[in-house]
């Protein structure tokens, strides 16, 4: 990050005068993780970030992940006969369904990550399982309309810890 890192931290400073903010570096995070037990991810760096290490956990995070708001390519390269343009995109909402939305699909939350114009669509949740490869609308429930940050809550994994380790050692 170099020098945006001291540019936030001066500005986070500047405009909360009356909250204690400090800085930390990855080395404080993995000895704290590694002193207290703790398996890598990116949720257990978060835990070990906000010092409270006697707090319990959730089992629970949220996963989010940012989406294109739109195809720019409008048609297709290839001209058709009599000079006529190929679109390249299906229709922005069919059925009532958008790209990205989050629909209910057996009896799962998902996303819709592919459109079809005959109203099948193709839903998986983010980390790209596929829940249907061409699932009708009919068997849709829209839960939540787009936004450019899809949300997911995820279970957190504990893993069980190497043998004569306890979660404070």
């Amino acid at each position: 990050m170099g020098i945006m890192r001291w540019e936030v931290l001066n500005r986070l400073k500047a405009s909360h005068p009356e909250l204690e903010v400090n800085n930390t570096y990855g080395y404080w995070t993995k000895h704290a993780r590694i002193a207290n037990g703790i398996a890598k991810s990116h949720c257990a760096d978060a835990f070990c970030i906000a010092g409270n290490l006697g707090a319990e956990r959730l089992g629970e995070f949220f996963f989010q992940k940012q989406t294109r708001r739109n195809n720019r390519q409008i048609h297709k390269l290839s001209i058709l006969k009599g000079g006529r343009r190929k679109r390249n995109q299906a229709p922005f909402e069919v059925k009532g369904f958008r790209l990205f939305d989050k629909v209910a699909c057996k009896g799962e939350e998902s996303f819709i990550f592919s459109r079809r114009s005959s109203g099948y669509f193709d839903v998986r949740k983010l980390d790209g399982t596929r829940i249907s490869a061409g699932i009708s609308y009919k068997k849709l429930r829209l839960l939540e309309k787009r936004r450019t940050y899809l949300t997911e809550i995820r279970k957190e994994a504990f893993p069980p810890l190497p043998e004569g380790r306890s979660l404070r050692a």
